[in-house]
């Protein structure tokens, strides 16, 4: 490419010099009277178009030089970008080759894996709705509820849970029933005192807010003789009550019930446990059976709600532990444990 303008550069400096003497010989030849001025104008002018005409084929020859150098460049670009996406073909082959076999593995091991796994909590949680369903058409028929009952499940007990209580209450006709917390089993519960023809409930609400509307829900439902909803806060337990944590600090001591609010419950015959909650604290509802053991009858029942968590579990292994306590597990849908003292 160098050379070619080199060459070019020369040509058109030997055209620069020659070209005007060319056309200056016709001229001259005219003022000679070598030739007439018509015949020297017409050689003028063939010399001027020879001259054209042999720019022209130097640039059409120029050209012709570039066009090859240009070609020659593609060319070359092309076999460049041809090896490029060769290889990112052979990569992304290599890629796609890598998501197949992953996507072999996912079809024939984890997804039957899901599938089962799916299968088996849609048949678990259809069986716990059945359960459900049965247990609250129970409830009704046999407490001959008010039409338009407070709702059970979620954050509130289950219905087979307050079946339990239910038979419990008209088994051992308890003198008095502590629930630990408050709200629509309230109202069941104090809808099966009703039935048995004795005793009360008395249900212990840690938020101020929680109690009053407790207590709203069991005055539209007539039961304020049956059932009181009692605020008490949660505060630091005692190192008596606190069982293992009580070798730590102050700070490291669970919270419950406020325990000056609960100094006239005594012959306790149904314990029901389903606070404080559990973002309260680690084993948050341990205090209860140390706090209330001496206030129970001998044949008292005490029922632990959400036994399926591990926080649960690991205290009501604990009551059995430090308290003698016998314990029966019930299947349910949260899952409940029930404890006896032994036999004397």
């Amino acid at each position: 490419m160098r050379t070619l303008r080199r060459r070019a550069t020369l040509l058109l400096a030997i055209g620069a010099v020659l070209g005007p003497a060319a056309l200056a010989l016709p001229i001259v030849a005219g003022a000679l009277g070598v030739l007439d001025w018509a015949e020297a104008v017409i050689a003028t002018a063939v010399l001027l178009l020879g001259g054209l005409v042999c720019v022209l084929g130097l640039a059409l020859w120029s050209l012709r030089g570039s066009v090859r150098a240009l070609s020659v460049a593609v060319a070359g670009s092309a076999r460049g970008v041809t090896e490029v996406l060769g290889r990112d073909r052979l990569e992304i082959t290599r890629s796609l080759d890598g998501v197949a076999e992953r996507l072999t593995r996912l079809q024939d091991h984890a997804l039957p894996r899901v599938s089962r796994e799916i299968q088996r909590a849609v048949t678990v949680q259809g069986r716990h709705d059945y359960e459900q369903q049965v247990a609250w058409a129970e409830l009704r028929a046999y407490l001959d509820a008010a039409p338009f009952m407070p709702p059970l499940r979620g954050w509130a007990a289950s219905p087979d849970v307050l079946r339990l209580l239910v038979r419990l209450i008209d088994r051992h006709r308890p003198e008095l029933v502590v629930e630990c917390g408050s709200g629509a089993s309230s109202v069941w519960l104090g809808y099966a005192l009703r039935r048995a023809g004795t005793g009360r409930l008395v249900a212990i609400e840690h938020e101020e807010r929680y109690a009053d509307l407790s207590r709203d829900l069991v005055a539209a439902h007539d039961l304020d003789d049956l059932v009181e909803v009692r605020y008490a806060p949660l505060t630091e337990v005692e190192p008596n009550l606190a069982g293992e944590a009580s070798d730590g600090p102050d700070e490291s001591r669970p919270l419950w019930y406020d325990l000056s609010r609960l100094d006239d419950l005594d012959r306790v015959g149904l314990l029901f446990v389903d606070g404080p909650p559990q973002a309260t604290g680690a084993q948050a509802r341990y205090p209860a059976v140390p706090a209330l053991l001496p206030r129970l009858t001998d044949d008292a029942v005490v029922v632990l709600d959400d036994a399926d968590r591990p926080d649960e579990r690991a205290l009501g292994e604990r009551w059995v532990r430090e308290f003698g306590l016998l314990r029966a597990e019930e299947p349910l849908e949260k899952g409940a444990h029930v404890f006896t003292r032994r036999s004397p």
